[in-house]
């Protein structure tokens, strides 16, 4: 079982080249695929499905392939035969990951993360060569993450992991791939391991570029001394000033030609010249990534109201059965508040409450959802392209801070789920929010980007509203925190006092 890239160039629709001579082998194990939202690691799996070709190139397979897709929108075509299966596999894999016997004909009622078991435990069953995963852990509670993890653990054939999840990749992978496009670097180890080289490699390409500009600024200016120099040496040599009778003048000027030291300035300088072009080439060869700030905030986006959220106890139905109690609950203008819980509990039924409560301007309010269908997406897309030129410039500025490329999201309206994440920040950003609702906030998220969106939120004026399974992130970004867990039909909501976030505005 093998899978392997040979100098493959691709790009859509003859659009600037996404990668360009691409070579990797990827062999039996886990291979992470890791880079900013954008740079094709989706692609990059569909490209070993075969579901895209390459421009150039090949891309040679050895062993049948299944791909799991980021989106779990439609249950997998095989989970009825899984949960009817009596084989081995299919009860391991069912116990593992505690695969519920009616989920194929509750789809729609399932949690994202239900969801993503079941996905994954259709995969596994098929016992595939070749097993391409896209983002396996969003939407994954704690618990789930580590039934998840051990089945991933179980695989034999060659894998392709695309995750920003470093505990997974940490975990499972054996080399990292890192997609800057157009090309790919190949390293070893997992996530951390393997960042950490390619942030040495960074530092030590900016210390050679601080070299070598230091050596351009220093040969340049030893050009200019040599140039004047040659000029004062020339206007020396000349006899056009001498009088007609003044022969020794005369003599010394024909002993300097002849011995050509004044010369030797000239020469000198374009010596150093072409030194100059040498090192200014060598800096044309290093690439060092540009790091943009997070400060993007405008004015007008704390609340003038002390109080953003006033909720009155109450009971919320969930499934027909379950019902969420919700206390007394409400948010200041200026609060972050966490809500945790493990998959199914209703945190999403919450906000769900919380929006349809408010009392606040819908242009004040921002709201990200788990996920957003393609349609959406284009539709979205395609507002962010009617914006004035001024807008649509604050919004590149904000995309730009969170790890994006604005020129590719200009190029195309199929924007991948991370970037969509960062448009709606970005389009939310420029009409002032009062109060931001997100719903997972870092799934579809590589690692460079939720770092970035961390340092964005830490400087954020207004309220904060989020559900999320990433405990890191919320220590970093909340200082409250509200928990969900069940009690037989009740799930209890109740505030977490031991909770020590360091979210807040410095």
């Amino acid at each position: 079982m093998s899978l392997i890239f040979h100098h493959v160039f691709f790009s859509y629709n003859g659009a600037t080249p996404l990668f360009e001579d691409i070579t990797a082998h990827f062999a039996t194990g886990w291979t992470g695929i890791v880079g900013p939202n954008g740079a094709g690691k989706s692609t990059l799996l569909h490209l070993a499905l075969g579901l895209l070709e390459p421009v150039q190139g090949s891309i040679k397979r050895s062993g049948d392939v299944v791909f799991c897709p980021q989106r779990t929108d439609d249950a997998p075509e095989l989970l009825p035969e899984l949960l009817a299966a009596a084989d081995g596999d299919a009860y391991a894999l069912r116990g593992r990951l505690q695969i519920g016997d009616d989920w194929a004909a509750r789809w729609s009622s399932l949690s994202h993360g239900e969801r993503k078991r079941a996905q994954i435990a259709v995969a596994l069953w098929q016992r595939p060569g070749i097993l391409l995963v896209d983002e396996p852990t969003n939407h994954i509670d704690i618990e789930a993450h580590a039934l998840l993890v051990n089945a991933l653990a179980t695989f034999r054939g060659v894998g392709l992991l695309v995750s920003h999840d470093r505990a997974l990749l940490d975990g499972l992978c054996r080399q990292c791939l890192f997609l800057d496009p157009p090309g790919a670097v190949m390293r070893p180890g997992g996530y951390t391991e393997a960042a950490a080289q390619e942030r040495q490699e960074e530092e030590s390409a900016r210390d050679r570029q601080q070299i070598l500009e230091q050596e351009v600024k220093r040969l340049t200016g030893e050009s200019k001394r040599r140039r004047a120099k040659a000029g004062r040496a020339d206007r020396r040599r000349s006899k056009r000033n001498l009088a007609r009778g003044d022969s020794d003048g005369r003599a010394k000027i024909n002993l300097v030609r002849v011995s050509g030291k004044d010369g030797q300035d000239g020469r000198l300088a374009r010596q150093l010249d072409g030194r100059i072009a040498q090192v200014q080439d060598s800096l044309a060869d290093i690439t060092v990534k540009k790091r943009y700030p997070a400060s993007f905030w405008l004015e007008g986006s704390t609340s003038p109201r002390r109080r953003l959220i006033s909720l009155p106890a109450c009971e919320v139905g969930l499934d027909g059965t379950r019902r969420l109690e919700v206390p007394g609950f409400s948010m200041l203008r200026d609060e972050r508040v966490a809500i945790t819980g493990a998959n199914g509990l209703g945190k999403s039924t919450f906000l769900r409450h919380v929006l349809r409560s408010l009392n606040l301007e819908q242009d004040r309010l921002l709201y990200l959802p788990q996920e957003i269908d393609l349609n959406e997406t284009r539709e979205i897309m395609a507002a962010m392209h009617r914006l004035s030129s001024e807008q649509l410039g604050n919004v590149m500025t904000v995309v730009s801070a969170l790890g994006s490329r604005p020129e590719r999201l200009l190029r195309n309206l199929d924007a991948s789920p991370g970037e969509l994440r960062k448009v709606l920040l970005a389009l939310g950003v420029i009409r002032r929010p009062h109060l931001i609702i997100m719903d997972e906030p870092t799934n579809h998220l590589d690692l460079p980007a939720i770092e970035c969106l961390e340092n964005a939120l830490a400087q954020c004026p207004c309220g904060l509203l989020l559900v999320s399974h990433d405990m890191g992130f919320l220590s970093r970004v909340a200082v409250t925190r509200w928990h969900l867990e069940q009690n037989g039909e009740t799930v209890a909501m109740r505030r977490d006092d031991a909770f020590r976030g360091s979210g807040g505005n410095g």
